[in-house]
């Protein structure tokens, strides 16, 4: 990921992920999430991912820009299961320099290997000026 350069309005991240099985009962021995539908598979074979473990690809990305949220909105769209590619692309929809930080509005969208959202989020958050290196 490219963070050489100070952040501007319309830069693109993307991520990639597949969760399996033991990323699964792991997030939920940590979250406490252990519903059914995380625990025990499907007909196919397939675990549910949790909503919040799914919600890890775009911080992800913010922890990659050294990006400190202030507030995130999450809406789940659909389920995801194990085994299924989910990519994330985060947008920075606003940024405003600041004296020690930029200011930032994003948006993210992770989708299945259908092209279908399966979360839309909207992040509001700083990076501080420190944290980029403008070579």
């Amino acid at each position: 990921m490219d963070v050489s350069h100070p952040p501007e309005e319309g830069d693109e991240y993307t991520v990639e992920r597949t969760f399996d099985h033991e990323n699964v009962r792991e997030f939920g021995e940590l979250s406490g999430d252990q519903q059914p539908i995380h625990t025990e598979p499907d007909e196919a074979g397939r675990l549910t991912v949790q909503g919040l473990l799914t919600a890890t690809l775009p911080t992800k990305i913010g922890g990659d820009l050294n990006y400190i949220a202030r507030g995130m909105e999450f809406e789940f769209v659909q389920p995801v299961h194990t085994g299924e590619r989910i990519t994330c692309t985060c947008r920075l929809e606003s940024v405003t320099e600041c004296d020690e930080y930029y200011d930032i509005q994003s948006t993210a969208v992770c989708t299945n290997e259908d092209g279908e959202d399966v979360l839309r989020a909207d992040i509001d958050g700083i990076i501080p000026k420190d944290a980029v290196s403008d070579e």
